[in-house]
């Protein structure tokens, strides 16, 4: 009888130790499944960020190219501009019957150094004279001006800056207002100054700037900035403030304009 009794203790022993392991192995294999799906979601969470961050890293270096290629588009743009212009003013010429050798030609350039916070402050193109630059070239943006080329060495050209106590640009007052002399207003990154122009010529705040034309450096009708405040100097002329339309901290593609005739010019200058 006690053999019997181990005999059946022993049978129900190995059968609750299967079915114990079998519970043990479902469970298992259900964990298992469980862990498969975690890790799998994880696992595409990371990826995706990863992806994510690689697009975003690929395309901040793209932006350098598309800048480049908007430089280009831009530059185009203002070429057949200044030529619109340059053929209008033909037009008007050729009306009084005499011939007309004028015009600008226009080189791209990305800015390689530029200073600020000076009262002298100049810019360092990437282009110098065998690409066809030359001194006393005008330097300008879709924006406005730039400055004006000093000196050209090989491949680069040295700037003085329109941030220059030393430049001035001989600008407009709208469509059909008075010129005077731009410069500087030696403190702010994007203030100028309009001088010498004549009370009885009206103006508005809003009313845009341009060059004049009266430069033998800058093609006529560039815009330039936005009338805003005036004050009376010595009872004759205004100068008025000016708001540039030109962001010389964002400056870095600009085109180098210089002036076709400007040898004859200077030939009839005494």
């Amino acid at each position: 009888m006690p053999r019997r009794n181990s005999t059946l203790n022993t049978v129900i022993s190995v059968a609750v130790f299967i079915v114990l392991e079998a519970a043990a192995l479902v469970m298992l294999s259900r964990n298992d499944s469980l862990q498969k799906v975690w890790i799998s979601r994880a696992g595409h969470a990371i990826m995706g960020k990863v992806w994510g961050s690689t697009q975003a890293v690929g395309r901040y270096f793209s932006l350098s190219s598309a800048n480049r290629q908007l430089a280009i588009e831009n530059q185009e743009l203002l070429s057949r501009l200044l030529e619109a212009e340059e053929k209008l003013r033909r037009v008007k010429v050729d009306s009084m019957s005499f011939p007309v050798n004028q015009g600008f030609s226009l080189i791209p350039a990305e800015v390689v150094k530029i200073s600020r916070g000076k009262q002298h402050n100049y810019i360092i193109l990437n282009r110098g004279f065998e690409d066809g630059v030359q001194d006393k070239s005008g330097v300008i943006t879709a924006c406005g001006v730039v400055g004006v080329v000093d000196a050209v060495s090989r491949h680069h050209s040295f700037v003085f800056s329109f941030q220059n106590s030393e430049v001035s640009i001989s600008a407009r007052l709208g469509d059909e207002g008075s010129n005077g002399i731009l410069v500087w207003d030696g403190v702010s990154s994007n203030g100028a100054i309009l001088k010498e122009v004549p009370l009885q010529y009206r103006h508005h705040q809003g009313d845009t700037v341009y060059t004049s034309g009266h430069s033998i450096m800058f093609p006529p009708d560039i815009p330039i900035g936005i009338v805003g405040d005036s004050k009376i100097v010595n009872g004759a002329t205004n100068e008025i403030s000016v708001s540039l339309f030109q962001d010389f901290k964002a400056l870095r593609y600009v085109s180098i304009v210089h002036n076709n005739s400007l040898d004859e010019i200077e030939d009839l200058q005494p």
